[in-house]
């Protein structure tokens, strides 16, 4: 299977998954009494899950490209726990829909940016017409789900 097909899979699988996490979050959230809590459980079972991968798949750090890295390369756990407690928060209170929705939408104005400048190493893609109207309509899409 080529990559591009690949990449495409893994995350169609990973945003079915990210569905379900946000309402067994807030199971778990009502059950450990925050949306805090329920983030700080949910990132301890994935740490699980990750040890018990990394080392069945044995894979190593490059411990000199880790040390070269800078400050802000630290901060992607520190936006999951963040999305994974809003999401705990706002699925009962909203709709797993909803929230998944204005998640969805807010992630793709700050991916455009990102794509347009080749922020934090990767390539630049330009925003053009299409992608702003993609974007849009995925707006349009979230008032769609809120007034539903």
């Amino acid at each position: 299977m080529n990559q591009v097909l690949s990449a495409i899979l893994v995350m169609l699988v990973g945003g079915a998954l990210l569905a379900l996490q946000a309402p067994t979050n807030a199971m778990l959230g009502r059950a450990v009494g925050s949306p805090v809590n329920a983030a700080f459980v949910s990132f301890l079972v994935g740490t699980a899950v990750l040890i018990v991968v990394t080392l069945s798949l044995r894979v190593k750090p490059d411990v000199e490209a880790v040390k070269a890295l800078p400050w802000y390369a630290w901060l992607g756990g520190a936006y999951g726990a963040f999305l994974v407690a809003a999401t705990t928060f706002a699925a009962p209170r909203i709709g797993v829909a909803s929230a998944l929705t204005l998640a969805i939408s807010s992630q793709l104005v700050v991916a455009l940016v990102l794509d347009q400048f080749g922020a934090f190493g990767l390539a630049r893609l330009a925003v053009t017409p299409a992608k702003v109207a993609g974007v849009v309509l995925v707006a349009i899409g979230v008032v769609l789900v809120r007034r539903g």
